[in-house]
C-alpha cells in the first residue's frame, strides 16, 4: 500500500473519530437536557433525612428537592433494626426534632414509636411525597464548571441506573453499615447446635421462648436487650469482655408530664428539652473533669440497685474514664431488676471457643446455651460507601478536614450529618440542617452557585473526627476526615456553643469560598 493511500486512511480515521467525538458530546448534552434535575438532594430517609427535608421545606421554599432512601421505608435506623427491646439511648425530649414535639411519656422510647414520629414528621410537613425509596446512591461527581452533582443511583428493585442532577448534595446516611456488622470470629462456632443471630440481622418473628440465651457484649444494644429477652426466654446471660458504666434513668419523664398538664405542648416541650440538654452537658462536664467523683456516684448507684453482695468491681467497674465511651442508660434499672429476679445474669471473661452447647471461656467456666447472640458492635461506612469526585479527582475522606462538622474541606456544595458523640443525634442534625439551609439563602441572596471550605492554614492540627474510645471508633478510625485545632475546624461538642455559632456567625469568615 503506498504512502499517499495510508495518509488518506489515516485522514479518514480521524475525520471518523471527529465525528464520533461530536457525535457522543452531542449524545451527552441530551442525555443531560433530559437528566431529571433537583435544586437539593438528600440521601436516607431515617432521623437525619427527615429532618433536613422539613427544614429544606421549611426554611427553603424556594427550593426543589429529593430524598433518596436504599431501603424500602422510611425510620433509618429504627426501621432496621428490629431486635427485642429496641428503644433510644438518649432522651427523646432532645433526641425529637426541635420543631415537633414529643408528646409521649416515656423518655428513652422504643424503636416502634421513634419510627412513627419520623413518619408522622414527615407526613405533616409535607415530605414524604419527596421521598424514593428503594434508591440506593453508587456515586456523586462535581462538575465546578457546571456547578451541580450529577448523581449515579441504583434503583433496587429493577437493579436499573439512573442519574440526577442536584445543585446540593446532603448525605444523612448515618454512620455504619448496614449489611456487615463487626462479627468478631468465634472459634468452634461451626459447631454449635444451636442459633447464633446478630442484633443487626435479626430474624422476623424469631422464637426464644424457654431458651437459654447468651448475648455476647456490654454496649448499649446488649444492656437494652437482656431485660427484653426475659420476658419469654429461660435465662439471659450477657457475658462481657469488659464492662461498661450504667446509669438508671427515669423511663417516664415526670418534669415533662407535669408541664403538659398546665402549659402548651410546644412550650412544656421545649422547657424539658432545654432542661434535658443542660443536664445533659452538666453530666459530661461532671464525668471529664472529675471523673473520679463520677465514677463513684455511679458505683454508689449500682450497690442501691445490686445491694452489697454483688460483685460491682468485678461486673460494674469499667477500665476507662467516664465518657471515653458513650454511658449506657437503662429505663428505671430494668437490667438490674433483671438480674435480681434471677432471670438474667452477667458472667465479665473472655470467650475461649465454641462448644455444641455453648461457650467454653478462658477461665474454664462453661455457658450453656441454646441461642448466642453476637452484640458485638457495629461497622463504620461514611457516607453510605458514595464514591465522590471533584471535577474527576477521587475525595479521598481521610485527607480532608471537617468544616463547622458538617463539610468537607474542599468539596463544594456537599453537607453531611453526623450527630454529638456525647448527647443526643437529632440536637446536631437539626443544628446541621438550619445551617446549611442558612447557607442556600445566603447563596441565593448573593447570587451564588458554589461553596465550599478551604483549609489552607498551616497552622491546624489535624485529630480524627470521633475520639471515642469505643470498639467501633478505633476499628475505624483511619476512616474519618480530621478536624482541626480551631474554629471554624474544631468540633467542640457544645451544643449551645454551636447553635450560637450556627446562628449568629457570619458566613463570610475567611474559609468558605463563595463562587
Amino acid at each position: 500500500m503506498g504512502v499517499a493511500h495510508l495518509d488518506d486512511v489515516q485522514s479518514q480515521l480521524e475525520l471518523h473519530n471527529t465525528f464520533v467525538k461530536s457525535d457522543y458530546a452531542c449524545l451527552s448534552h441530551a442525555l443531560r437536557l433530559e437528566m431529571e434535575r433537583t435544586d437539593v438532594l438528600i440521601v436516607g430517609a431515617g432521623i437525619s433525612g427527615i429532618g433536613a427535608a422539613c427544614h429544606v421545606q421549611q426554611n427553603c421554599p424556594d427550593k426543589s428537592y429529593t430524598v433518596l432512601e436504599a431501603r424500602d421505608a422510611i425510620g433509618g435506623t429504627w426501621d432496621f433494626f428490629r431486635y427485642p427491646g429496641i428503644r433510644s439511648d438518649s432522651d427523646m425530649y432532645t433526641m425529637g426534632y426541635r420543631f415537633k414535639p414529643w408528646i409521649d411519656d416515656k423518655a428513652l422510647a422504643d424503636g416502634d414509636s421513634i419510627r412513627n414520629y419520623i413518619c408522622d414528621a414527615a407526613t405533616e410537613n409535607q415530605v414524604s411525597q419527596h421521598v424514593r425509596t428503594g434508591h440506593r446512591v453508587q456515586a456523586a461527581q462535581w462538575d465546578s464548571e457546571r456547578a451541580c452533582w450529577q448523581v449515579d443511583i441504583l434503583v433496587v428493585a429493577t437493579e436499573q441506573l439512573v442519574q440526577i442532577e442536584c445543585g446540593f448534595l446532603y448525605l444523612c446516611t448515618g454512620y455504619y453499615d448496614y449489611d456487615k456488622p463487626h462479627m468478631p470470629e468465634l472459634a468452634g462456632s461451626e459447631n454449635f447446635a444451636g442459633t447464633i443471630v446478630h442484633p443487626q440481622h435479626w430474624p422476623e418473628d424469631f422464637d426464644y421462648s424457654d431458651k437459654k440465651v447468651v448475648i455476647i457484649g456490654s454496649g448499649a444494644t446488649a444492656v437494652t436487650m437482656v431485660p427484653a429477652m426475659t420476658d419469654k426466654a429461660a435465662h439471659v446471660t450477657m457475658l462481657q469482655r469488659t464492662p461498661s458504666y450504667i446509669l438508671s434513668v427515669d423511663e417516664v419523664d415526670s418534669f415533662s408530664v407535669f408541664l403538659r398538664r398546665w402549659l402548651p405542648e410546644k412550650l412544656s416541650y421545649h422547657i424539658t428539652r432545654w432542661k434535658n440538654i443542660i443536664s445533659g452537658m452538666m453530666v459530661y462536664q461532671v464525668c471529664t473533669r472529675r471523673p473520679e467523683w463520677a465514677k463513684s456516684y455511679v458505683r454508689k448507684g449500682l450497690i442501691t440497685l445490686l445491694g452489697e453482695d454483688y460483685d460491682i468491681d468485678k461486673h460494674f467497674k469499667p477500665s476507662y474514664e467516664p465518657w471515653d465511651q458513650r454511658l449506657c442508660m437503662v429505663p428505671d434499672g430494668d437490667l438490674f431488676h433483671a438480674i435480681n429476679d434471677g432471670k438474667a445474669s452477667v458472667v465479665t471473661d473472655q470467650i475461649d471457643h465454641i462448644t455444641q452447647t455453648g461457650i467454653r471461656l478462658k477461665s474454664g467456666e462453661a455457658l450453656d446455651a441454646d441461642i448466642i447472640v453476637t452484640a458485638t458492635g457495629l461497622t463504620i461506612k461514611l457516607f453510605d460507601g458514595i464514591a465522590m469526585t471533584v471535577d474527576g479527582e477521587p475525595v479521598v475522606v481521610p485527607d480532608k478536614t471537617v468544616y463547622q462538622g458538617m463539610m468537607l474541606s474542599d468539596v463544594p456544595n456537599m453537607a453531611f450529618t453526623v450527630g454529638y458523640t456525647n448527647a443526643s443525634w437529632t440536637l446536631k442534625a437539626d443544628l446541621a440542617a438550619e445551617f446549611i439551609t442558612r447557607i442556600m439563602n445566603y447563596m441565593k441572596a448573593n447570587d451564588y452557585r458554589q461553596c465550599c471550605p478551604r483549609d489552607s492554614s498551616s497552622e491546624m492540627h489535624d485529630s480524627p473526627m470521633m475520639t471515642l474510645k469505643s470498639g467501633y471508633v478505633e476499628r475505624a478510625a483511619g476512616s474519618f476526615p480530621n478536624e482541626g485545632s480551631k474554629a471554624p475546624w474544631k468540633m467542640y461538642q457544645n451544643y449551645i456553643l454551636d447553635k450560637l455559632t450556627f446562628k449568629f456567625a457570619s458566613l463570610k469568615d475567611g474559609t468558605m469560598d463563595f463562587r
